[in-house]
């Protein structure tokens, strides 16, 4: 009668060890892929967001909305906007979280029947395509998009909070994460995140979708007067030991 044989103990730790040197290969790549979903669906977002905004604005004789307020958006779209359609990246899902770029907002809001409801988002908008009236730097306001070069006007982008306000001196994050002081001062920050590998999606006021990189957000035109060879652009005179360390080895110039 044949005897069963059972794996010695050697054998067994040369299974585990083959199992966990290809565990080590793979899971890169199941990262990656896990990153580029979730990156797909951000900027399948942004895609809708941007039908979003259109709708408004072809409603409005191809205004924006009126006022300033960085949550403006919020209830402006709110007819506008299905239900399913969400305000928030799959990288950036949590309100308490202390890196920056991962970091979603949270607020409290009241609907249209005034009941006060919980409202979260990780995307932004960029507050000098309002509408703004005379007085307080209202020319620097786009308030329309009947003006050129619409796919270099940032509309809707990965943020911090709920819109900023760039102006082409801000200053880049000194770390990574770093969104603190950026109310009217250096606000580009709450943009400068790095959500997605060295970059951000956003949609633009043509609504066409983009990956920006984080060294490339100096060179859109924010505003009316935003200067596109500032400070921070190489055709301002910026040199690469310029970016603060934690930028040194991202993509862009």
């Amino acid at each position: 009668m044949l005897k069963k044989r059972a794996f010695t103990l050697i054998e067994l730790l040369v299974v585990i060890a083959i199992i966990a040197v290809l565990m080590a290969v793979l899971m890169p790549a199941l990262q990656r892929v896990r990153k580029q979903a979730r990156d797909s669906v951000c900027r399948s977002n942004l895609r809708q967001w941007g039908v979003v905004f259109y709708l408004y604005m072809d409603d409005n004789d191809g205004l924006f909305a009126i006022g300033d307020n960085s949550g403006q958006w919020r209830w402006a779209m709110e007819r506008y906007r299905e239900k399913k359609l969400s305000a928030v990246c799959p990288e950036a899902t949590d309100t308490q979280h202390e890196n920056g770029s991962l970091r979603a907002w949270g607020l409290d809001r009241m609907d249209r029947d005034h009941v006060t409801q919980i409202d979260y988002g990780s995307y932004g908008v960029n507050r000098w395509i309002y509408n703004r009236g005379p007085g307080q730097a209202s020319e620097m306001y786009w308030k329309t998009r009947e003006v050129k070069q619409l796919h270099r006007i940032p509309m809707f982008l990965d943020c911090s909070w709920y819109g900023a306000e760039p102006l082409h001196p801000d200053l880049p994050p000194q770390f990574d994460g770093d969104i603190a002081n950026t109310y009217k001062n250096n606000s580009m920050r709450r943009f400068c995140l790095n959500r997605h590998q060295g970059a951000i999606n956003g949609v633009m006021f043509d609504s066409s979708v983009q990956k920006i990189a984080l060294k490339q957000l100096w060179t859109f035109r924010w505003n009316r007067q935003f200067i596109e060879s500032g400070p921070w652009t190489v055709a301002g005179g910026l040199q690469p030991e310029d970016w603060p360390k934690w930028m040194h080895s991202l993509r862009g110039k």
